[in-house]
């Protein structure tokens, strides 16, 4: 409905965000008024895209060509969600139209400035202008078109329509930009957001108790009013009449809790039907309509009045807290968000439908939340689901009391789900509870996996580290690897992050050094942390089973030993036997008893390097190696004959005599870590973390408890199993960092790799986000495999401390927060395609560009 307003010296409200049309003949002054109350950037003149088309503002032959332009550059502003001004005569319908739509398309909302200028005033100010030829007749049928508009603005679709008539009205007008109904950015919670309530008052009562919030009751005992003692406020996502046994008890309460300030509201299908029928028109009283109107009849008139007009008054959506909350009954796509128009609004009661209906009569839905990629969290209902989880950063929240589900809320920003059990089933369901109606309308097979889970830009929700985006690129390099090489993924539950190194340190001859990953920790907040030694092997995840079942897998299987790409180490046989010696190495530990557990998972690594990196180590570390001792000792035999005839080589004879020694331990550094293996025969495994046994994470106990574990299985098999050597630092003590260091540098000094340094506690936030699970500080020698021979010379150590850690770390951490969300929705039964998601995740970051060294 639009608003025709008299002039006034008020201040005029506009929307924020609008497309502002200003109408006026020409010499009305639209230029200089459009220049008074509008920013630089904001107006869009004609007059100025006739020049940018042709070099001259009055060419009216170009007058096409500018308004194309003039409409591509205002399509760019709305879109970036910028108040837009377009200065042009506009007396024409057409040419509102053509505005009109502009905003329609674009979800904004148009708005009408009418500058009425008596016709005598404009004649004068044209005829002032050298750059105006045309006469007064064309004044006068502007002044006509403009006339005969006045009275239609508002029906031709302008929201708003603001009439300044006459030059004093002009002057003195000034316009206060008003956001829109929906912004209500500055709303930071803490907030509750409660799914759809169905008329179910006493669950309600029960959900709202158990969030915290107390109860007021009017004299007869009925609820009116809820409020939380530490002042967070309920948000009510839609629905909350209909089908359920007292829908004026949930209206009374939720009106109450919405006027007092301790709770906002969304409308649903629902309540959108609901006021069509108290308003007297002709509605389908189905889907449990009838129930609500027998209800309400029982309550006084003006009770039924109130519900109306609240129910009506509802805005669509909400934007909350900074942009990074949005709540909509159906959920809303990015773009939509902050919009207002009549396709967001129905989208936010009704969701994305394909116009069909499927085979209970009921709207075949698109499933928009698994396409969703936006920045901000969106919370909804409307169709009703078993359990509330998080989908590419969306939740839905009715899981069907009504139905005989439950009530669920979020608690924002803490993401965590709070329930309650429906006390009974209030209205049987035409669809079974949890059943998707999606545009196959079946439900989906848990261990059905699709190409579109994993491909293309992907935005998965973690619990711990909230959302990590995959590129497209990097998706389409994993599925090749994962498609050809990876083992079942439904026996594929966790694939290890990457690390990173510490800072790069400044003492003389190191790049790294366990000081700077002390130091990384304590900035964190940090004060215990554990080292443990780095063995040279591989990293290896296992599975040991005694339960084949969860993993699809026939009778006797035992489990799996695989890369951090998912790829199994040996054959099927040779599994199987190292499986059958874990599994009897932790019988007779009394870990299967003791965790009452029927399979374990553990992230180890696997002895010697050679059993996945023997073609590696031949075709590169080997044969550097044999060509710089065969050839530099050489040149130095050479060079020193030289010398020997009196050739000053001096500098080059000493500069190949270090590259001689350098190829020397090069050798030494990477020849330890080639120890054979046959079969069996020499392989240890040195697990160092229980990921996960049945039905439990293990991902937040503490290292040391990790540790203890792997000691007495080494204890049990110490020919299997190889111990992991640990020292634990008080970050408090530089005498505890100081052992510390010694330690690391007898490891090193005895051709060690290093060691690993990890928060003592395990999975834990540090300041404000994920603390690194862990830092690898590797030795001076061990690093030369790594760089190359001649790594530490002065000149190649300079260059080097130049690297750039920083995409190192942070794909270290968003790895880790897929791991550990791959290996909790395994322990949670959550279908296999979920528990793949974010596995693949893990092995698409990988194809991230990123110096491997690191």
């Amino acid at each position: 409905m639009s608003d025709l307003e008299p002039p006034r010296t008020a201040a005029l409200p506009i929307p924020e965000l609008s497309l502002v049309v200003l109408i006026g003949v020409s010499g009305s002054g639209k230029s200089t008024f459009a220049a008074e109350h509008f920013g630089r950037f904001e107006t869009l003149s004609s007059d100025f895209f006739r020049g940018l088309v042709s070099n001259d503002e009055n060419n009216q032959a170009a007058s096409a060509d500018a308004f194309a332009a003039l409409r591509d550059v205002a399509a760019r502003r709305l879109d970036a969600g910028l108040l837009t001004v377009i200065d042009a005569t506009n007396v024409q319908p057409a040419s509102r139209k053509s505005l009109i739509d502009l905003a329609r398309s674009h979800d904004v909302l148009p708005v009408a400035v009418v500058l009425d200028v008596p016709e005598r005033v404009c004649i004068e100010r044209n005829a002032a202008r050298q750059d105006r030829s045309f006469g007064s007749a064309v004044i006068t049928r502007q002044q006509d078109q403009l006339r005969r508009s006045l009275r239609h603005l508002g029906k031709e679709g302008f929201r708003k329509v603001h009439v300044l008539s006459g030059v004093d009205a002009i002057a003195e007008a000034s316009f206060v930009r008003e956001p829109l109904l929906n912004d209500r950015r500055q709303e930071r919670g803490p907030f509750d957001a409660i799914g759809d309530v169905h008329g179910c008052r006493s669950e309600l009562e029960t959900l709202l108790t158990k969030l915290g919030y107390v109860i007021e009751r009017d004299a007869e005992g009925r609820p009116v009013d809820a409020a939380h003692p530490e002042g967070r406020r309920a948000i009510f996502l839609g629905d909350l009449v209909d089908r359920g046994p007292d829908t004026p008890g949930v209206l009374r309460l939720a009106m109450g809790m919405v006027g007092a300030g301790h709770a906002l509201a969304v409308p649903g299908n629902h309540e959108s039907k609901l006021v069509r029928a108290l308003q007297g028109k002709r509605v389908q009283t189905t889907h449990g309509l009838a129930e609500s109107l027998a209800q309400l009849a029982e309550e006084p008139a003006a009770f039924r009045d109130k519900v109306e007009r609240f129910c009506r008054e509802l805005v669509a959506h909400l934007v909350l807290d900074d942009g990074k909350l949005v709540v909509a009954h159906a959920g809303l796509i990015e773009q939509y968000h902050g919009r207002a128009s009549g396709r967001v609004r129905s989208f936010a009661l009704y969701g994305d439908t394909t116009g069909e209906t499927d085979e209970y009569g009921l709207p075949v839905r698109l499933p928009w939340a698994e396409e969703y990629r936006g920045k901000a969290t969106v919370l909804y209902g409307h169709v009703p689901t078993l359990e509330a989880e998080w989908v590419n950063n969306t939740m839905c929240l009715d899981t069907g009391v009504v139905f005989g589900g439950k009530l669920s809320a979020l608690r924002w920003p803490e993401r965590e789900v709070v329930d309650v059990p429906a006390e009974q089933v209030w209205y049987e369901p035409v669809v079974p509870l949890g059943r998707p109606t999606g545009p196959a309308g079946e439900q989906r097979d848990p261990g059905l996996l699709r190409i579109d889970d994993v491909l293309g830009k992907q935005v998965i929700e973690t619990r711990v580290s909230g959302r990590v985006g995959i590129r497209e690129d990097a998706a389409a390099g994993a599925l090749e690897v994962m498609s050809r090489y990876a083992i079942d993924p439904r026996r594929l539950v966790y694939l290890p992050p990457t690390m990173s190194p510490p800072s790069t340190s400044q003492r003389k001859d190191l790049l790294e050094h366990p000081a700077e990953a002390f130091e990384a920790y304590r900035r964190e907040g940090l004060d215990r942390v554990v080292c443990e030694e780095k063995h040279m092997g591989s990293r290896a995840v296992v599975l040991l089973t005694r339960d084949p079942a969860p993993f699809g897998a026939p009778a006797g299987w035992r489990g799996t030993v695989h890369t951090r790409t998912g790829r199994p180490f040996f054959d099927e046989a040779t599994t199987q036997q190292l499986l059958s010696r874990l599994d009897a190495a932790v019988e007779r530990a009394g870990l299967w008893e003791e965790l009452d557990a029927s399979w374990l998972l553990f992230d180890s690594e696997l002895l010697p390097w050679s059993i996945k990196a023997e073609r590696m180590i031949r075709e590169q570390y080997a044969s550097v190696g044999a060509a710089a001792t065969a050839a530099v000792p050489a040149a130095v035999r050479v060079l020193e004959q030289a010398a020997a005839t009196g050739v000053d080589v001096t500098g080059l004879l000493d500069r190949t005599r270090r590259r001689a020694e350098n190829a020397e331990a090069y050798v030494a550094a990477y020849r330890p870590y080639t120890a054979p293996s046959d079969g069996l025969n020499g392989v240890q495994l040195a697990p160092f973390q229980l990921l996960a046994s049945t039905g439990t994470s293990h991902l937040g106990r503490d290292h040391t408890w990790h540790l203890s574990l792997a000691d007495r299985l080494a204890d049990a098999d110490a020919e299997l199993i190889r111990r992991t050597r640990s020292i634990e630092v008080d970050l408090t003590s530089p005498a505890s960092e100081e052992a510390a260091t010694t330690w690391w540098e007898e490891l090193t000094g005895a051709g060690g790799e290093g060691m690993v340094v990890k928060p003592t506690a395990g999975l834990l936030r540090g300041g404000k986000s994920l603390a690194q699970p862990g830092i690898k500080v590797r030795g001076r020698e061990y690093l030369r495999i790594i760089y190359g021979p001649d790594y530490t010379e002065p000149e190649n150590l300079s260059r080097l401390r130049d690297r750039d850690i920083g995409h190192k770390r942070s794909m270290a951490l968003r790895e880790y927060a897929l791991g550990v969300e791959a290996v909790e929705r395994f322990v949670a039964g959550e279908p296999t395609w979920r528990v793949h998601q974010a596995v693949f995740g893990v092995l698409a970051m990988e194809s991230e560009p990123i110096d491997p060294r690191l």
